[in-house]
């Protein structure tokens, strides 16, 4: 079972095949703070998040992101739901420009897993960056590829507060379909400050009583934190983490804080006592019960 619609949902039992990881186009950072938090809110709310992204149709689980073709290259999507009518639903997240580079990569992407699982596949890119007309067509000789573009900054958290407030002064309780879309005010348009933004979602959401399970409370304010280390000043997130410190996430967050000057005190220590490389890597293995490879990367990050 996995979290993927808005509760518990089946996940598919198909299973994929391993071999070499494809790489990210040329100019782009694997990783963006804005597209993690968004496969977080996909994989966490997903039957609340669609109809937001103006995406028709019920998800009835989640399907593989990864798909390998002939010549064993791994091919890893960013999120993919199998509607009830059987058909894919593909999104991609972007918080750079689209590209012609990623529409071929895209139209890759849906080719292989329509053939591989006779399934239509219909493909939404997601975009957060600041930019009017995204690309969504791809020509090459007498072919059209197109995707469906989601402009978040053309939504308006200014209304979303607006309307919460008014659902709460009438009485009423609000849902999880109400929340969810907090989740994405900080790449919204509005008149406040994103630092704003986040810090009044997160005191709707740690309002909202039973409403959420623990799970789902602790997912919104991952991805709510997430966008906040992307986008403020260190002055301001220290103001998100004050809210955050007496909840399960914050005890992570000073946790992971803890564990990282253990490991920084060790790897300075042993460099200042003349240990070696290697032996210093050992020594963080054992402390911490990791691989080498892990052992490796930490003591890399501060043998300076």
């Amino acid at each position: 079972m996995a979290y993927g619609t808005g509760g518990c949902v089946k996940k598919s039992t198909k299973k994929v095949n391993k071999g070499q990881t494809e790489k990210k186009a040329p100019g782009k950072n694997s990783i963006h703070h804005e597209d993690l938090a968004l496969k977080t809110a996909a994989q966490y709310f997903g039957e609340e998040l669609m109809p937001l992204l103006g995406i028709k149709g019920v998800a009835g689980y989640i399907a593989p992101t990864e798909t390998v073709m002939l010549e064993a290259r791994q091919m890893y999507q960013d999120f993919n739901y199998v509607m009830t009518d059987a058909a894919w639903i593909h999104l991609e997240f972007e918080s750079d420009a689209v590209t012609k580079e990623d529409l071929e990569r895209f139209r890759e992407y849906e080719a292989a897993v329509s053939r591989a699982n006779h399934v239509e596949v219909i493909t939404y890119v997601i975009c957060s960056a600041k930019i009017r007309h995204p690309r969504s067509v791809l020509r090459t000789g007498i072919n059209l590829y197109r995707v469906k573009t989601v402009q978040l900054k053309g939504k308006n958290a200014d209304r979303l507060f607006r309307r919460l407030k008014e659902k709460a002064e009438q009485g009423e309780e609000l849902t999880k379909a109400d929340l969810v879309p907090l989740l994405l005010t900080p790449l919204m348009s509005g008149s406040l400050r994103i630092e704003e933004r986040i810090i009044k979602s997160l005191s709707i959401i740690q309002k909202a009583g039973k409403v959420l399970t623990e799970l789902e409370l602790n997912k919104m304010q991952a991805v709510l934190y997430t966008l906040a280390d992307k986008f403020l000043t260190e002055t301001e997130l220290g103001r998100v983490k004050e809210m955050i410190a007496m909840t399960k996430l914050g005890e992570m967050l000073v946790g992971d804080g803890i564990r990282k000057g253990i490991e920084k005190g060790i790897v300075e220590t042993c460099r200042e006592l003349g240990v070696s490389f290697e032996d210093t890597t050992e020594k963080i293995k054992q402390r911490f019960c990791i691989s080498e490879t892990d052992a490796r990367e930490i003591v890399r990050k501060y043998w300076l």
